[in-house]
């Protein structure tokens, strides 16, 4: 059976997986980025959780983080339209099919990355967070 935490992080996953781009969990970053940009998600931080008594519960803000990266000639408009897809699939379904109270991503962190012999890469790490609530911090 899986965890809360885990069931939330693979929904997410699924979510960004019907996106153009190649979604990831996990993984490094491969030797060539598809065309239409590639999405790692990151399992994050669950963080220190807010406990209420009776019953008892733990409220967690876990931030999770999604690598975007595009390589391609036209890279900001594609990086835009790949960080803007990513935020509309969030927003149609804040509950993640009612596993979580809300789901949030915040700006993206933009960068340049320089490849010898190849167009440069634009990557940004987007952070996302996650509100749920779960009645033992292991499961």
């Amino acid at each position: 059976m899986l965890t809360v935490r885990e069931t939330i992080l693979t929904a997410l996953h699924v979510r960004l997986a019907v996106l153009p781009a190649t979604a990831l969990r996990g993984d490094v970053l491969p030797e060539r980025v598809p065309t239409a940009g590639l999405l790692i998600l990151r399992d994050g931080e669950p963080g220190e959780p807010e406990v209420t008594l009776s019953p008892l519960a733990y409220h967690y803000q876990h931030r999770a983080e999604i690598e975007a990266v595009v390589q391609c000639t036209d890279r900001d408009v594609a990086f835009d339209t790949l960080c803007a897809s990513v935020g509309a699939t969030i927003a149609a379904d804040r509950t993640l099919g009612g596993l979580c109270d809300w789901v949030e991503a915040e700006a993206p962190r933009p960068v340049d990355l320089a490849v010898e012999g190849a167009a440069n890469l634009k990557a940004a790490v987007i952070p996302v967070v996650l509100h749920y609530s779960t009645a033992d911090p292991l499961a």
